[in-house]
């Protein structure tokens, strides 16, 4: 055979070495051997690049030429890896002692190397195929040398067995690499060993304890793996990360196991478990024990601890990287991939408790969901996913050249060509300066996750020291500590400092560890520093010192505050501009979360995005678990209408977009929580079935808004006064499940399971007040209402306030059928012809009855809401209104929101254009003022002085319309 030509195409550097290398294949490969490869030439092309850079490959197929002759002739070299398992149990079929099954796998692990290796250095596979490919190589492998260890040992000393006799097997949890399935080229394996119960053997004479067999088990597996023999060694075992490291015992039964790592497990283990995976053995058993350690590694709350743990663990491996000289270290380095996993990892130990989606294994896929949620942008995302492909490809193919474990970087010549060349470029320069801009861009997103943000950049360090001594040496000292108060703009020191004296008192404080003080011992001067900027000083800190006590014991709350000064900035500012978001965050502390990215802060999701968003915030929950399902409802809803009142504030919302958002939130939460409920009963019940003129059909059921839900007119504490309806009617109205139920015993159940998802009062608080009083009959009347009675209630027995409500009445979830029957009722009833002189003394009537009740103004206070001049008053004259045009203008029906209806009346000329703008005005001005004083905590009531000329001009209106 002819030296191929391509030889000659390659950098001339690596020339000499490939030529000699092949000359030694033509030497020892039979005729036939390289005839077969010129047969081939698509891998007679790939082979001068692939030999050039690795001479892992280039030197095992010039020595065992057969070897890529099998490759060729099974074809395994030109398709992706699979089915290691088939290959390796027949494999075994030939073994017949420990050193023949430790050749075999030596000899097969060589074999499967060159051919992963051949693919990815010929560009035929992706990154992904690769690390893939040889991970599940080495559960193969971890796998049949278990299988047949475990056999032999059982032949010895019994079977391992718990204390009802049923067999027990060897759990090989893989970590790191291996256990994210993500295994490079000459990478140690990490491993822990674990069995399900203690017990002993079975079958023998003399048992041993499972303990005991399950030692000298491992101890085989281990030597099998990794003993250096004349072939090599399969996979360098790595024990470290087992259960008290070095020192523990070599296997743990999974009781033990669970106890440690409750007890004495550090935080790095957590982050050593993230990848943790069942490399080998009957993987339900090894399921459970996963199952077991999910709380230790993924917390319920959110675990800002988690930054200064990976900080502390980078801090050790950067000082070990310069005590070696590992600068150039790809993996270790900076920039390197270590801080990458770094830099993914930290959020999955923060918020994978909360956000299962993030329990993921693959570093690829944990980046993309980091850009689904929008914890990192879609830009950052990309970078790091660049980054870490041409770093994990740089490390597979530094390691193809002598199969040795190695990431750092080249320093002769040759071996830098070779590197250079394999990743794409024409010279080493040209591959170090796209190394460098990688590592760059890593290492600059780590520092901004990981590394803290100190607070001395944002705070003179001379501000921090005067509130420190303030707080630690001087709060009992009321004559300097209330002078330096004052000095700082505080109204009333006194009742500050008291404040501050009673936080160091207060029980949740004594009980704080040494390190929880000193958490708040860094962050009260802080928080001082800060609150002393905004211009209510005394309300804040009264605020913030409500808040800091109710988090005081939960120090990964402290420590984000600390960790993101910036976070406590956001956080003052939305505590000194409104009571309520201050007493939600107290209240409801998981929202402190919604602080980490100022730009989706003042940025609310758009109506249009709720229902995706919050089917991938329950997406991953266990479908058994209602309270946790019920809690993620609540979050949902407290996180989304935070982010509306801080646009509200920030002045990015008008009060009519506002609620919008409001009632957009409300809606997508009855959206779910019938779908909830329905899933619940249909599961016990079956699917509600009714005959419809003779047509069988599945009975439809809807949820109608009314008041503020119905006219989109929602405020931040509004409650939801809702009616439920179903369209079931006929003879036979029946479930179809194995346990039936009358429709109409259904429904029922069905909107007080709703009622129950909304109403109970879980640790996340509840979901909605609700008020089904304006059904049909009020309080006397069914929970549920068919159409027809509904129906027939309108036409025969509602009064006309009932009518009025139905203005601002609105399906806002349910069956479409039965929505779009409802919204037909509802046009009817309100088209009807009605004499205008009864519809305005039923409206005063009424109104006055109301403000009889309901008005809380007094000689120097005005109610907004029901005072004379006030909100209903306005509302009451559009109602008379719509109930005496609506015939004439059926366009009037096709909104159920008072400002709309205003325009409306103003195109038709039904009011006085003057009319129209005024009230318009006034009942803009009365919600914004009604939306202020809510982000207060405090009641829709003001000083007579306020709102005197809309009061005024509403009142005028009324006389004209209504007397």
């Amino acid at each position: 055979m002819n030296l191929p030509p391509t030889f000659s195409e390659l950098p001339t550097l690596l020339q000499p070495e490939v030529e000699r290398l092949w000359q030694n294949y033509l030497a020892h490969a039979s005729v036939e051997a390289q005839a077969q490869l010129e047969q081939q030439p698509q891998i007679l092309t790939s082979l001068p690049p692939v030999w050039a850079v690795s001479l892992f490959i280039a030197k095992n197929c010039a020595q065992y030429p057969d070897l890529l002759t099998d490759l060729i002739n099974s074809g395994d070299l030109l398709t992706i890896p699979d089915n290691y398992t088939y290959h390796l149990d027949n494999q075994l079929l030939k073994v017949s002692d420990e050193a023949s099954l430790m050749r075999m796998l030596r000899l097969y692990r060589r074999r499967e190397m060159i051919r992963i290796a051949w693919r990815d250095l010929a560009g035929w596979a992706s990154l992904e195929e690769t690390l893939k490919s040889l991970s599940d190589l080495a559960d193969a492998m971890i796998a049949a040398a278990l299988t047949w260890l475990y056999q032999q040992l059982t032949a010895q000393l019994g079977t391992p067995s718990d204390e009802h006799g049923l067999p027990q097997p060897l759990i090989v949890l893989a970590l790191g690499k291996l256990g994210g399935q993500e295994l490079n080229f000459s990478s140690d394996i990490d491993l822990i060993f674990a069995y399900p119960e203690v017990g002993e053997t079975k079958g023998v004479k003399r048992s041993r304890t499972n303990q005991e067999f399950f030692v000298r088990l491992a101890q085989k597996l281990i030597h099998t793996l990794n003993h250096l023999t004349a072939d090599g060694f399969v996979f360098r075992v790595d024990m470290r990360l087992r259960p008290f490291g070095e020192s523990g015992p070599l296997v743990m039964n999974f009781a033990a196991m669970e106890q440690y790592y409750q007890a004495h497990a550090r935080d790095w283990e957590r982050y050593a478990l993230v990848k943790a995976r069942v490399a080998a053995c009957y993987q339900p058993v090894g399921q459970v024990l996963l199952k077991t350690l999910r709380p230790f590694i993924y917390r319920r709350y959110l675990d800002f601890n988690a930054f200064e743990a990976l900080r502390n663990m980078k801090a050790l491996i950067d000082q070990e990287t310069n005590r070696k000289g590992l600068n150039s270290n790809i993996k270790l380095g900076q920039g390197g991939i270590r801080e990458i996993e770094f830099t993914c990892q930290v959020f999955q130990l923060i918020r994978g408790g909360r956000q299962p989606a993030l329990q993921q294994r693959h570093l690829l896929t944990v980046l993309a969901q980091l850009e689904q949620y929008q914890i990192l942008t879609a830009e950052t995302a990309q970078y790091l996913r660049n980054a870490y492909r041409f770093l994990r490809i740089t490390e597979n193919h530094l390691q193809a050249i002598e199969d040795r474990q190695t990431q750092t970087l080249p320093e002769d010549a040759l071996n830098q060509t070779r590197l250079a060349y394999s990743m794409g470029f024409e010279d080493w320069n040209h591959f170090i300066a796209q190394l460098l801009y990688h590592q760059q861009k890593v290492h600059l997103e780590f520092e901004q996750v990981i590394a803290p943000t100190s607070f001395t950049k944002l705070l003179p360090s001379t501000q921090f020291n005067r509130w420190q001594t303030l707080w630690i040496e001087n709060l009992h000292k009321a004559e300097p500590a209330e002078f330096l108060l004052i000095q700082a703009g505080f109204q009333d020191a006194t009742k500050v400092l008291a404040h501050l004296q009673q936080l160091v008192s207060s029980h949740s404080v004594k009980k704080l560890t040494q390190r929880g003080r000193e958490r708040l011992d860094t962050l009260i001067p802080l928080i001082m520093a800060a609150v002393v900027e905004q211009p209510n000083q005394d309300e804040t800190i009264h605020r913030m010192l409500q808040l800091i006590e109710s988090i005081a014991q939960r120090g990964v709350y402290l420590t984000l505050l600390i960790e993101r000064p910036l976070v406590l900035k956001q956080l003052v500012k939305l505590c000194a501009q409104s009571a309520w978001i201050a007493e939600q965050i107290t209240r409801y502390p998981l929202l402190l979360d919604e602080l980490l990215d100022s730009r989706r802060l003042y940025d609310p999701l758009k109506p249009e995005e709720l229902d995706n968003a919050l089917q991938a915030q329950l997406a991953h929950l266990p479908a058994d678990d209602l309270e946790m399902q019920m809690d993620s409802l609540r979050q949902f809803k407290r996180a989304q209408v935070l982010h509306v009142a801080a646009a509200e504030i920030a002045g990015n919302l008008t009060v009519e977009v506002t609620s919008d958002y409001l009632a957009a939130i409300a809606d997508c939460l009855m959206r779910k929580s019938l779908a909830m409920a329905w899933d619940y009963l249909t599961e016990q019940y079956g699917q509600p079935w009714c005959y419809d003129d003779e047509q069988r059909r599945l009975a439809g059921f809807c949820i109608v808004g009314y008041g503020k839900a119905g006219g989109i007119e929602l405020s931040y504490s509004s409650d939801l006064d809702i009616v439920f309806l179903h369209n079931s009617h006929g003879n036979q109205q029946l479930t179809d499940g194995n346990k039936t139920l009358d429709n109409n015993v259904f429904f029922v159940r069905l909107a007080q399971r709703i009622i129950h998802l909304l109403t109970t009062n879980t640790p996340a608080g509840i979901l909605y007040e609700v008020d089904s009083r304006l059904r049909p009959g009020g309080n006397s009347g069914l929970l549920v209402s068919s159409l027809n009675a509904f129906t027939h209630y309108q036409h025969q027995a509602a009064w006309t306030w009932e009518h009025q409500a139905l203005i601002r009445a609105r399906a806002i979830a349910g069956d479409a059928q039965c929505m779009a029957q409802f919204e037909k009722i509802r046009r009817d009833i309100l088209s009807l012809p009605r004499d205008p002189h009864q519809v305005k003394q039923d409206i005063v009537e009424m109104r006055n009855k109301m403000r009889d009740t309901l008005d809380k103004s007094t000689k120097s206070r005005f109610d907004i809401k029901q005072g004379v001049g006030g909100v209903t008053d306005i509302e009451f004259l559009i109602q008379g209104g719509v109930l005496r045009w609506a015939a004439a203008y059926p366009n009037l029906l096709d909104t159920t929101g008072m400002l709309p209806l205003l325009r409306r009346f103003a195109e038709y000329r039904l009011f006085d254009e003057i009319a129209c703008e005024q009230l318009s005005t006034a009942f803009r001005t009365y919600r914004a003022e009604i939306h202020r004083l809510a982000l207060q905590n405090q009641a829709a009531i003001i000083e007579n002085e306020g709102l005197v000329e809309q009061r005024q001009q509403v009142k005028h209106w009324w006389v004209v319309m209504m007397e």
